[in-house]
Parts: C-alpha cells; sequence; structure tokens
C-alpha cells in the first residue's frame, strides 16, 4: 500500500541514530512513500553521502548532529525538525540496540551498578525520545512509533549478560506503551533484532576481524516496518538469525 500525498499533507520521518544500515534502511523505504527525512546521529561526518544517496529521488530530506541519548538535546533537535519540515508524523529510535553493545559483564558476576549501565545508555533515552514527541502526536490523534530492540528482550540469551535486562525492559515498554496510545491514535512497535545488520558499523567491524556471524538484511527489516505502519495491528517484528530453525 503506498500513501498518496501532496506537498501539503506530505509526511515527515525523524530517523534517531542513523546508521549506514538500518537506520538508512528505514529512511530509504519511508522516503519511497513520499515521507520528508530527518536525519539525526551524533556527528555529521557521514550526513553528505546520506543525503546525497535520499536526493536521488528528489525526496527532500535534511540532517541534524545531536546526541539523542541527551534528553534536552533530543527536544531540541526534534523542536528543529518541525519547524524546519513540519510536524513528525513517525519516530525511529535505533540507538537503543546499538548503545546495548556496551562492555558485557555476564549476570552471575554483575552488581547493580553493571545491570544499571544497559538502562541508562538505551531505555532512558527511548523515554525521553518519546516524552518529547508524543504529546503532539496525541494532540492530532496520530503518529507511529518505532523502536529497535535485541533478541535478548525476549529469550534467555546468557552471553549477553548485564545488557539482558535493559532488552527485556525497553521490549516491554515499547509494548506497553503501544497499548496504552493505540485508542488515542497513535502506533508504537518494536522490532526485536537477532543478528548482525548487515552495512551497520557492527557487522563491519566483525567482518574486518574475521568474525562471521548470521546476518539480517536490513532492507526486509524496513520493508517490515513499513507494513506495520500501514497495518498497525501487530506491536512487534522478531528478526531472528540466531536461534536454529527447529
Amino acid at each position: 500500500m503506498k500513501l498518496s500525498m501532496t506537498s501539503t499533507s506530505r509526511k515527515v520521518i525523524a530517523v534517531l541514530g542513523v546508521g549506514p544500515g538500518l537506520g538508512m534502511s528505514v529512511a530509504r523505504r519511508f522516503r519511497r512513500e513520499g515521507f520528508a527525512v530527518a536525519l539525526v546521529s551524533r556527528t555529521d561526518v557521514r550526513h553528505a553521502g546520506y543525503r546525497a544517496e535520499l536526493a536521488a529521488d528528489g525526496v527532500e530530506s535534511r540532517s541534524y548532529a545531536a546526541d539523542v541519548t541527551d534528553p534536552q538535546q533530543v527536544r531540541d533537535v526534534l523542536t528543529r525538525i518541525a519547524a524546519d519540515l513540519g510536524d513528525i508524523d513517525t519516530v525511529y529510535y535505533g540507538p537503543a540496540a546499538a548503545d546495548l553493545g556496551a562492555r558485557i559483564v555476564p549476570l552471575p558476576d554483575a552488581d547493580a551498578a553493571a545491570v544499571r549501565a544497559p538502562f541508562e545508555s538505551a531505555v532512558l533515552p527511548a523515554v525521553g525520545v518519546v516524552t518529547a514527541v508524543l504529546p503532539r502526536m496525541l494532540e492530532r490523534g496520530d503518529g507511529a512509533l518505532f523502536f529497535g530492540g535485541g533478541l535478548s528482550g525476549l529469550r534467555p540469551m546468557p552471553m549477553l549478560g548485564n545488557l539482558a535486562p535493559a532488552s527485556a525492559a525497553l521490549r516491554m515498554y515499547v509494548l506497553t506503551l503501544a497499548a496504552a496510545v493505540k485508542e488515542h491514535g497513535v502506533y508504537a512497535a518494536t522490532l526485536t533484532i537477532g543478528g548482525l545488520i548487515e552495512r551497520g558499523d557492527i557487522h563491519r567491524t566483525m567482518v574486518e576481524q574475521g568474525m562471521p556471524l548470521p546476518t539480517l538484511d536490513p532492507d526486509e527489516i524496513a520493508d517490515t516496518a513499513w507494513h506495520m505502519y500501514v497495518a498497525r495491528d501487530e506491536a512487534e517484528a522478531v528478526f531472528d538469525a540466531l536461534t536454529p530453525a527447529a
């Protein structure tokens, strides 16, 4: 399904924590549907290349440098995006999955500080994004929120140690939020990811180090996200390249 949008009804997606893997795939997929695209990451080093890629089809995009794990910076950048492009219809928040890649401490060895750290780097910033954009979405009675999450939030994965509790908390936060806002016209969903995202920075590092692991195609994940956006009947999609087939 393709939504028809004129210049006056054009929708805007903000891709927070954009990278060459899933973030750009989400941007391209929604761009194909006529969305204006706002790209946000900590630095603008790669922004010119991202904008050039998105400009191939003549769809407007802008880029912004901001640390979206900082509540004040995320509020400021989302305000700038709305001023530049119009009301934000959709937010994709990607750092949640990437930032869980902090130092892993096996759970039997993890103290309170080790368990708390991933909450502070991934879960709380996601809440900050919601508090920044949700009031306007509720006011309009429309909008969508997507979050990248990890498979350890769904299945026990001892190798991820202290990262797993935060992953589970983020997943349940999004699912509970989805149930709470659905009746108000706002859609929220988690993309639960188990595997390395092709073209992403972590994937490139693993390949360079000769550590091949199961991978996922970010374009396929982004396509699923689009269909979830249209249907709005599922609050989670699981992409699992790690669990052996039965």
